[in-house]
């Protein structure tokens, strides 16, 4: 028997409250739960306790909430676009055109300047994040004018899969010349972290996203429409073609903004939609667009707690913690959903 949608939704937002609180009440320093309940009303607390509960754990939730959110929306669009469930969002080479951006700022700036940007603190961080847009922003140009070039889905796919590559060699290249204080911190960059957007920051990354993530819901029946194949999609009156380009501009801006400010987080885009699949047993994007957009924050809430767990404050990148705590999760749940088809 199917579960209800209403009550899986419901779980789910009520798993992201609980999640969000418990990013806040836990951590290397021990705060009590009354405490952070009263710092979050406004109350007076100790000085200590407000500052790592304000100026630390509540941006950090914020943006793992926030990311998670619009990283698997993108997935779920790229799946359904490209018809490929292996499909992510750094499948068109955005993440690797933020991570070029990147590149050329933070390995190049000791090279050129003399002086390594990562020395250069909250200037260094703002660098990388103009890096990291400038450099998404150019490949999804890039990719929109190949998707109005070419038709298929695969090679639209497989161009983007060779972006990828050529980002890579050019940051395996700059790498080889470049500082080794410089190589550190793109590869500290690279790991992925909700913790480097703080301050201002914060509320400018959540405003764009409050902007993108309800636009991607009216793309809701285009991708209903594109799951049943170009040719009906067609006679029900869709423009295929352009709304191709929709979706994949959509899904690529939102990878975009969440590269640009936490860096290339794996694992979330790709699994959160297979996860969604399994437990509501549907394909309708009516059902899966808003299940992703929580499960994901949920995902990502959940692996920014234990990476940050007392003991482990800033040793385990977020990257890592991803794909240990989902890969299990999301396999336990295709094989749950393959040996009940299998009865049925």
């Amino acid at each position: 028997m199917k579960r209800p949608v209403a009550v899986g939704m419901i779980l789910l937002g009520v798993s992201i409250v609980v999640l969000f609180f418990l990013n806040l009440l836990l951590g290397s320093v021990s705060v009590p739960a009354s405490q952070v309940l009263k710092i979050l009303f406004g109350g007076e607390s100790n000085d200590i306790w407000q500052n790592i509960i304000l100026k630390s754990r509540f941006p950090q939730a914020l943006t793992a909430l926030v990311a998670g959110a619009g990283l698997s929306v993108a997935g779920l669009q790229m799946q359904t676009v490209f018809r490929n469930p292996l499909a992510g969002p750094s499948v068109l080479g955005v993440s690797s055109g933020a991570s070029l951006g990147v590149a050329f700022v933070v390995l190049l700036s000791g090279r050129i300047g003399g002086i390594a940007l990562s020395r250069l603190g909250y200037m260094g961080e703002f660098a990388m994040t103009i890096a990291a847009i400038v450099g998404s922003l150019a490949i999804m140009a890039l990719i929109v004018y190949v998707a109005q070039k070419v038709r298929g889905n695969v090679t639209l796919l497989i161009i983007g899969v060779m972006i990828g590559y050529v980002a890579t060699a050019i940051i395996g290249v700059l790498k080889f010349f470049s500082a080794e204080e410089d190589v550190r911190a793109y590869v500290v960059w690279g790991l992925g972290s909700f913790a480097r957007v703080s301050g201002g920051q914060v509320m400018t990354f959540v405003a764009i996203m409050a902007v993108l993530l309800p636009l991607s819901f009216l793309l809701v029946k285009t991708l209903n429409l594109l799951l049943l194949g170009d040719g009906y999609a067609r006679n029900l009156g869709l423009n295929v073609s352009r709304a191709r380009l929709w979706v994949i501009i959509c899904a690529g801006v939102l990878v975009a903004v969440v590269t640009a400010y936490c860096g290339p987080i794996s694992f979330l885009g790709l699994a959160v939609p297979h996860l969604c699949r399994g437990i509501f047993r549907t394909s309708d994007h009516r059902v899966l667009m808003p299940s992703s957009l929580l499960a994901g924050a949920a995902l990502a809430l959940l692996c920014n707690l234990i990476a940050r767990l007392p003991g482990f404050e800033g040793a385990l990148p977020v990257n890592s913690v991803t794909a240990l705590i989902g890969a299990p999760v999301v396999a336990v749940v295709l094989f749950r959903r393959r040996k009940e088809d299998t009865a049925e």
